[in-house]
């Protein structure tokens, strides 16, 4: 994470909101050798506390978490190439501006006969996303599918102890340099540009 202090302040509600939002991160465990990396949708407790996720069984991961082991969930947000011509000011140098969040603690199985309450209260919430479509639910799947699924799949809880974040948003410029750029942002690369942009506008407050 960015180590500039003025991007570290974002409060833990608009972190864990965006998390909650996202649902969606890269999970990484350290093990010998290189760290063990997996993409992976996630539900965020209600209080922010652990996050319940899925692994195929033959995830590497299932077996270096057998017995729990620390673990860091990134959750990445907007993100863009800002360009110094933006800033109005010829003393800039290029950056790159984004939002980022990870989840720090503890990642331990969950009983495997609790597979089926997580697919279930995953599917049910991403599907109520799709409002006003008709949810698809569970019971639609054969039986003998459903049964051969959740034979390869493992729940895992993250236990949550620390939550780190970086909303890089030019808050290190003058309210102008940063609406300038801001305002040409859209017309970069980068991932979610105008919302990236709306960020810069109006960054999220500080925490008290």
């Amino acid at each position: 994470m960015h180590p500039n202090s003025v991007f570290r302040r974002t409060e833990k509600a608009q972190s864990l909101e965006l998390v909650r939002d996202r649902a969606f991160g890269t999970l990484a465990v350290s093990t010998e050798g290189a760290p063990l990396l997996s993409h992976v949708p996630f539900l965020l407790s209600e209080d922010g506390s652990y996050a319940d996720l899925h692994l195929v069984r033959s995830n590497p991961i299932c077996r270096a978490a057998r017995e729990g082991i620390p673990a860091r969930l990134a959750v990445s947000g907007p993100d863009g190439y800002i360009s110094p011509d933006w800033y109005g000011d010829p003393g800039q140098v290029p950056t790159w501006n984004y939002v980022a969040v990870h989840l720090i603690g503890r990642l331990a199985p969950l009983p495997h006969e609790q597979v089926d309450l997580l697919l279930a209260a995953q599917s049910a919430d991403f599907e109520s996303r799709l409002a006003p479509k008709t949810p698809w639910t569970m019971d639609k799947m054969d039986p003998q599918v459903r049964s051969r699924l959740q034979r390869m799949i493992l729940p895992f809880r993250l236990h949550i102890d620390e939550i780190d974040s970086t909303w890089k948003l030019s808050q290190n410029k003058t309210a102008q340099m940063r609406i300038s750029a801001a305002e040409h942002i859209e017309t970069g690369f980068g991932q979610e540009l105008g919302g990236l942009a709306t960020l810069m506008q109006d960054p999220p407050p500080d925490e008290a």
